[in-house]
Order: C-alpha cells, then structure tokens, then sequence
C-alpha cells in the first residue's frame, strides 16, 4: 500500500480521483501486468474524469435549471416538429461560441421548459456557462437589484453568462421600464455571449406584445436576426405524461 505520506501529498494537491484509483490499483491483481506508464495513464485519466464531472456538476448547479432534462430523452419524432439534424447541431454548442441566439416557440405544454434545459445543459456538457432565468422573475430581481443598489452587479453577471435562457419570454404584458430593462441586458450580451428564449407567442406578433416601437425594434434586432428556430408541435406533454388516466368516453 502507498505511505501515509504520499497520500498526504496527493490530498494536499486535491487529486482524490488518484487517490481512489491508487488503492484500486493496490487492491486488484489485474493491474499488475499492465507497465509503469500505463498505470500512471490510468490515474491521471480517473483524476481528469473526477474534475471534469465535478465541474460539470458546479455548472449545472449554476444554471439553476427548473428541471433536469438531456438531449437524450428528448422525442425527436415528426409528430414533435423538431428537425434532428438541427437538434444535434444545437447540442454540440457551436452556436454558442459563435455568439449565436435560438428561440424554441411552441404551445402551453408542447415541451419548450424541457427542451430549453436539454441545450443548456448540452451547453454545459461543452463547458460553457448557462443561466437560466424565468422573465417575469428575472425583471423582479432586475427591479430589487435598482432598489438596493446592485443592479449593476447583475448586469455584470447577466452580460458575463455564455448562454442566457429567458423562459415564458412575452408572456405576461410588459411595461415601457421592463422593456428598456430587457433591452439594457440583450445590449449588453448582444454579438458577445448567446440568449435562448422560450415562448409560446409567435415571432411575428413580437412588435405588437411590447410596449414601445422603438424599444420594440431594438429588442427583436438583438434578439431575433441571427436566431435558429425550432417550433414545438404535438399534444401537451403534460397532459402525456400524467399519471392519471383519461377518460375514454
């Protein structure tokens, strides 16, 4: 077995991954073929391992998700009006590094919360960080932060995110302050750092639903114009995947 003192060693330098691995090794014959180099292979890999899923645990914490959902248990049959191809190119995330917005439309209940958690947490998957946000609560935090004096700090932190995702986005009326508010955190973000919207409100009734034309003009331009879509068809999930049975009469 290694010495106490390796083991301190190792503890200090926060390679518990390692360590585990170590006393695998010391407690398996199966290892002792295997050369020096293979074996030192083997414990580095179960430390990048233990890091990178530590790190995508951190991550995802961070993104405050409303629900857990992947890009696996998503229902990518025609029925759902998702393209697959689209949905795969989504989940690597490059539209991500390119700056890039999506917006998922769909019914009450087709799904767009889910589907809206599964590219973040795609996101995160790729090592970028995600928040995600409810817009009629992030406009009350928005408005505590310019009562008591840090909505400064959450611009910061709003403008630093790489994927920001706005759910319900229109879905309750929206003031002339709440929309300049809106557009003062889509400035900042816009052509550096990606927003996701969900919403069961179409695009093209965008102008009406906001309360300022010129306001209005310069949301959907920051927003809209370098957006992928995906529109969510079919039944409400909800209602699919209640426990309850309907009535067949």
């Amino acid at each position: 077995m290694p010495n106490q003192a390796l083991l301190d060693k190792l503890s200090q330098l926060y390679l518990h991954g390692f360590i585990a691995g170590l006393a695998e090794q010391q407690q398996s014959s199966s290892y002792a073929a295997l050369s020096f180099e293979e074996r030192l292979g083997l414990l580095v890999e179960r430390e990048c391992l233990r890091r990178d899923n530590n790190r995508l645990q951190r991550a995802l914490h961070a993104a405050h998700f409303p629900q857990p959902a992947s890009i696996e248990e998503l229902d990518l049959s025609p029925a759902r009006g998702l393209e697959r191809s689209l949905v795969l190119e989504l989940a690597s995330a490059e539209w991500v590094h390119r700056h890039l917005n999506a917006i998922v439309l769909g019914a009450t209940g087709a799904g767009k919360t889910f589907l809206a958690c599964a590219l973040g947490q795609a996101a995160c998957r790729q090592g970028l960080s995600v928040r995600y946000e409810r817009t009629s609560r992030l406009l009350q935090a928005v408005r505590l932060a310019q009562a008591d004096g840090s909505y400064a700090k959450l611009l910061d932190s709003l403008a630093r995110v790489q994927l920001l995702i706005l759910d319900d986005w229109l879905r309750d009326p929206l003031t002339v302050a709440q929309a300049r508010e809106l557009l003062e955190v889509l400035d900042d973000r816009y052509g550096r750092t990606s927003t996701l919207v969900a919403t069961q409100v179409p695009v093209d009734t965008w102008l009406s639903q906001l309360p300022d034309p010129t306001l209005a003009d310069a949301i959907l331009d920051r927003l809209v114009h370098n957006a992928y879509r995906l529109d969510l068809r079919g039944e409400s999930q909800r209602k699919a995947r209640s426990p309850l049975a309907m009535p067949t009469t």
